[in-house]
C-alpha cells in the first residue's frame, strides 16, 4: 500500500479543524481506525493525527476522506450551507489553501458531485498517484496541465477539458510557471460502494 505524502502540522495549516467530524462519521460508518486508514491509504497511526488534530489533511486526503465517509469536502469543513441554493454567486466562495493547491467550492453541498475551481502551482503534488472509484472532469481556465491516465501523458491548455474513470491510475501537474487553473468535478460513492469497486487486494491511493 502507497501512503499519502505527509501533510503539514496543524499549526501551520489554514484548514478548519476537521477532526472531530473525521471521528464522528468514521464512527457513524461503523469503520475501525485500521479499516478506515486502509480505505483513505494511510496508516491507522495517521488518521488518528488527524482525528486527534496533531495533523490536518491536504486537498487530496480530504477528497480520499470525503469519498471513504460518504460526504463531501464541503462537508468535512463545516461549510455545508442551512438550506441547498442552486447558486453560488462570485464573491461568497472563500479560497482554502492545502497541500499547494487554492481551491475554491463552486458547487452545492450535499450533492453526488463536488465542484471546484483549482489553482494549481508549477510542481505542486505532480508526483501524488490517485487511485479511487467514481469519475472526474477538469477544463483548463489558464496555464498548461500536464494529465497522466496510466502510462499516456497528455497536455492540456486553456479550453481543453478531460473526463476519465478515477480507477484509472492518474496524476495532475501544471508545467507553467504561474501554474494551472481549471474547473474540477468529481463524483462521490458510498464506502460501501466503494469497496465493491476497488475490491480487497486493490490499491486504495486517495486523491
Amino acid at each position: 500500500m502507497t501512503e499519502l505524502p505527509q501533510d503539514a502540522p496543524a499549526e501551520a495549516a489554514d484548514l478548519p479543524t476537521v477532526a472531530p467530524r473525521l471521528r464522528d462519521l468514521r464512527r457513524r460508518s461503523g469503520l475501525t481506525l485500521e479499516t478506515a486508514a486502509r480505505r483513505v491509504g494511510l496508516s491507522p497511526a495517521h488518521l488518528s493525527r488527524l482525528e486527534t488534530n496533531r495533523r490536518q489533511p491536504s486537498l487530496p486526503m480530504l477528497l480520499a476522506l470525503a469519498r471513504t465517509y460518504g460526504t463531501t469536502v464541503s462537508d468535512l469543513l463545516g461549510e455545508t450551507a442551512p438550506e441547498r441554493d442552486p447558486i453560488m454567486r462570485a464573491g461568497r466562495t472563500e479560497p482554502s489553501e492545502a497541500g499547494g493547491w487554492t481551491y475554491w467550492t463552486v458547487g452545492g453541498a450535499g450533492r453526488a458531485m463536488q465542484a471546484l475551481r483549482v489553482h494549481v502551482p508549477q510542481r505542486a503534488q505532480g508526483d501524488l498517484v490517485r487511485v479511487h472509484p467514481g469519475e472526474e472532469w477538469l477544463y483548463v481556465l489558464t496555464g498548461q496541465l500536464r494529465l497522466t491516465l496510466g502510462e499516456a501523458v497528455h497536455l492540456l491548455g486553456p479550453g481543453d477539458a478531460a473526463h476519465f474513470d478515477s480507477l484509472t491510475p492518474h496524476r495532475i501537474a501544471a508545467t507553467t510557471h504561474a501554474g494551472a487553473e481549471l474547473l474540477f468535478v468529481h463524483t462521490l460513492l458510498q464506502s460501501g460502494a466503494a469497496e465493491l469497486c476497488l475490491g480487497d487486494d486493490a490499491p486504495r491511493r486517495g486523491l
